[in-house]
């Protein structure tokens, strides 16, 4: 299996959802936790960014692959957060799932 195979795996993959659902109120809670989580995350991505086009420049285009295979772990993360706050899913992001 290829990298792009496990990548596309991860993205378009089998979601399992809850066999019950949560009550309004919790889900509310959990909305409200995650939209803090995702502004963090987003500070996380721009630093990151900024990190990356330094190593590039420095390594005559070459990115880092620790922060690339970091990066993409983090749109999955977003994705996941970002169905289930637009309630597309109900299944809600790590820590409260596996990390994909």
């Amino acid at each position: 299996m290829t990298d792009e195979d496990k990548l596309s795996g991860r993205i378009h993959g089998e979601q399992f959802e809850p066999d019950q659902g949560e009550g309004m109120l919790m889900r509310i809670v959990h909305t409200l936790l995650i939209g803090a989580m995702m502004s963090v995350t987003q500070t996380i991505l721009g630093a990151l960014t900024l990190i990356q086009i330094i190593i590039m420049a420095l390594n005559k285009g070459a990115p880092n692959e620790n922060l690339a295979n970091f990066g993409t772990d983090l749109g999955v993360w977003m994705a996941k957060a970002v169905r289930y706050m637009t309630a597309a899913s109900n299944v809600k992001p790590w820590p409260w799932t596996e990390l994909d």
